[in-house]
């Protein structure tokens, strides 16, 4: 998911998302672990996706914090 789509979206639904995608990583490293998993790069682009997620929630948090 491109950094301008995440943006748009509100704060509540960041969560969400992160939280589904931290639940969709745990299970491809199960996975992984087991031998099911055939594409590899999805691993890594969960964890892009989980950190952008996460820069954006800290930008909110940092910008709550310098307005009030």
């Amino acid at each position: 998911m491109k950094i301008q789509e995440l943006q748009q979206k509100p704060k509540d639904e960041l969560q969400k998302l992160l939280r589904d995608n931290r639940e969709k990583l745990r299970q491809l490293s199960f996975d992984l672990a087991s031998g099911k998993v055939k594409n590899v790069r999805e691993i890594r682009e969960l964890k892009k996706d989980i950190a952008r997620i996460l820069t954006i929630l800290t930008n909110y948090e940092s910008n709550r914090i310098t307005n009030s």
